[in-house]
């Protein structure tokens, strides 16, 4: 008797987003963004000092709402070129990154 093939379900591959994040501190020494997109990792994605002296991460994202912040020579800056913010534990507030579908 020969055996059937089973088909394989169809793969649902979850498309992640190419989100750019800038960040205007010519004088810092190190910038990381940190958000609940990589557990609040200082390790994860450490941003690249441009010429100019901004800072820039590049992150590829599955759509969806996060928070996050920028961790500056270990003080933390919100994003100024986002408006979006909420609460948090701590007493002050994080911005919120929407990545659309």
């Amino acid at each position: 008797m020969a055996k059937k093939k089973l088909a394989k379900p169809a793969e649902t591959k979850i498309k992640r987003r190419r989100v750019t994040l800038n960040l205007e501190a010519p004088h810092a020494e190190a910038v990381v963004l940190m958000g609940d997109f990589n557990q609040w990792n200082e390790k994860t994605h450490p941003m690249k000092k441009e010429s100019d002296g901004s800072w820039k991460k590049i992150i590829m994202i599955p759509p969806g709402r996060y928070e996050y912040r920028f961790l500056v020579d270990g003080e933390w800056w919100n994003d100024p070129n986002n408006h979006q913010i909420c609460s948090n534990c701590f007493g002050t507030v994080n911005n919120i990154l929407e990545v659309s579908k």
